[in-house]
């Protein structure tokens, strides 16, 4: 006899058998039913309640990109939908795979004031026109029948390069609608791109002298790590990354350039310049990753493995990625062949604080220091926007088994708290979060989900008391640092270590300071948190800025951080 369960006791059961341990969001009326399921399927499933949805959003976010598995977030309807956007967001133009189930409330209602209606009728907002453009694939669930078509179809587009995020709209009514327990559907397969190599392409990397390979976080999401080292190894090139995915490389290999773009190092516009061609590997070479080589990338030979064509003139091979590489190796000579000499990845020199400026217990390039010192080979990392975010990219070695995760794709302040602990949570290694204050202030508070779960992440600070970067652009191109970006002095470890009692919190007065706190951190179970202070006037190794710090006022010239109000209290 066949059974009649909940449409959402079907989902659960179908995202169990598929492989998913945990769903991440935040509850409401509309969405109730699903986490009934889920809580009533047992232990296989893990729900995790967020403290706001975007977070829900980037904490299946990071467990995707720590993974390779499809993360999951269930939200309400209303509010609740719209503050996913930016996750999905995020998501989608980094190229996430991820399955958000949005509840909606009951289709009888709607077009008639139904709170948190967005079906679009009688003048609501419509929840399909705003999702659309933050996915990849959007649907509505008006038929229960149609729901493991839909959802089969979503997985599977959610999962097909170019990845992203897909959504799924759940009425209320649809959601407890009763439907036959049937065996699952087998999952539709990810459409595979065979690989397509023109010899006249496979020419111009067999007769260049000198190969820059510049690696993108495709090269994660394809798991093809093995198979970049392979080709590099055969070019005998030279391996940039770009800024979100200095793990797909390793750092410490004799053939490693640098990271490429704003963030990145000299090194790579000099490789650049004296290769023959140049190879973009899982990145289609946004603005952030070339920044500062524009003119050496005019005048040498671009060609991209990627799913999408890239954003400067080149050749473009869009067959899957891991495949392609693997076509390109056999077709070039086999062994391992030493890059041409280089300097390296060498810091850029950056200014020292303006005079007048703060004191500060630490300097970013000590800070990072510290936190390479302590940093497990199979952590993950985490690094936020702004000055730190900076900081990290251009100075600290991805850890050699772990993730090095930056959300470049939208950019948000606040990623890495959600980020940092569905990675933790998913995998259950020691995961750093390295944050400023002001990311802290948007999305900090999942500190308290990383607390209920006993997440091992550690929470780095770099507490500057400022929007330090915003502060820093209008320094330089302004000429006046406003107000604004400039906060009272704030003991973030005093007050989350009064809102956590049991959470090992450190404020940390030094580099050495640092370092201990996060060695204990590593020995724990659970979560941590670690502040250090900086000057809101330090630069970080940001190239908008160092391009122009030649022009910073002699020490005994008023600064803009001495002009006008800078502290209050």
């Amino acid at each position: 006899m066949t059974a009649v369960v909940r449409l959402v006791d079907h989902l659960a059961r179908e995202l169990a058998e598929s492989g998913v341990r945990h769903v991440f969001g935040v509850g409401g009326a509309n969405i109730e039913d699903l986490y009934d399921a889920l809580h009533a399927s047992g232990d296989v499933i893990r729900t995790v309640v967020a403290k706001h949805e975007f977070s829900a959003a980037t904490m299946a976010d990071g467990q995707a990109r720590a993974t390779g598995r499809l993360g999951v977030v269930a939200v309400t309807s209303g509010g609740g939908a719209v503050n996913l956007v930016p996750g999905l967001a995020e998501a989608y133009a980094s190229r996430v795979p991820m399955l958000a189930i949005v509840g909606q409330p009951p289709t009888e209602q709607e077009g008639f004031g139904a709170f948190q209606d967005s079906s679009g009728r009688a003048g609501s907002i419509d929840a399909r026109e705003l999702f659309t453009p933050v996915s990849r694939y959007c649907a509505r669930v008006d038929d229960p029948d149609s729901f493991p078509e839909l959802l089969s179809r979503a997985v599977a587009v959610a999962q097909t390069d170019p990845k992203g995020p897909v959504v799924l709209l759940l009425p209320k009514d649809v959601q407890r609608a009763p439907v036959e327990l049937r065996e699952p559907l087998p999952a539709a397969p990810p459409v595979r791109t065979e690989p397509h190599l023109p010899g006249p392409t496979v020419d111009v990397l067999r007769r260049a002298q000198r190969v820059l390979v510049i690696a993108g976080e495709g090269v994660a999401s394809a798991d093809a790590r093995a198979e970049l080292a392979d080709v590099a190894g055969r070019l005998g090139a030279w391996v940039a990354v770009t800024p979100d995915a200095k793990d797909v490389f390793d750092n410490r290999d004799a053939r490693f350039a640098g990271v490429a773009g704003v963030m990145g190092h000299a090194n790579v516009a000099e490789c650049l310049r004296r290769a023959d061609a140049c190879l973009l590997v899982g990145t289609r070479l946004p603005a952030l990753a070339r920044g500062g080589l524009e003119q050496a990338l005019a005048g040498t030979p671009v060609i991209c493995i990627d799913p999408e064509a890239p954003f400067v003139p080149g050749t473009s091979l869009r067959g899957d990625l891991r495949d392609t590489l693997h076509a390109l190796a056999a077709r070039l000579a086999p062994g391992r062949h030493p890059a041409p000499a280089h300097a390296g990845p060498s810091p850029l020199p950056t200014p020292q604080a303006p005079a007048g400026s703060h004191p500060a217990a630490g300097s970013y390039a000590a800070a990072v220091a510290s936190v390479e010192a302590a940093l497990p080979t199979d952590a993950h990392v985490f690094v936020d926007a702004g000055n730190a975010g900076a900081s990290a990219i251009h100075l600290l070695p991805a850890p050699r088994e772990g993730r090095f995760v930056v959300a470049v794709g939208m950019g948000g302040m606040g990623y890495t708290f959600g980020a940092g602990t569905g990675a933790a949570l998913a995998t259950g290694q020691r995961t750093y979060v390295i944050a400023g204050d002001g990311a802290f202030f948007m999305h900090g508070m999942e500190v308290h989900t990383a607390v209920e779960h006993a997440a091992p992440v550690t929470f780095v600070i770099f507490n500057n008391n400022a929007h330090a970067m915003c502060a820093t652009r209008e320094h330089l191109f302004l000429g006046a640092v406003h107000p604004g970006n400039l906060f009272r002095p704030a003991d973030i470890a005093r007050g989350v270590a009064g809102m956590f009692p049991g959470l090992d919190v450190t404020r940390a007065e030094d580099g050495a300071q640092l370092r201990r706190a996060l060695l204990r951190s590593n020995t724990s179970n659970g979560p941590a948190f670690v502040t250090l202070d900086f000057d809101p006037a330090e630069i970080p190794p940001f190239l908008p800025f160092l391009n122009i710090a030649g022009r910073e006022p002699a020490q005994n010239e008023e600064t803009s951080h001495e002009r006008g109000p800078v502290r209050v209290g």
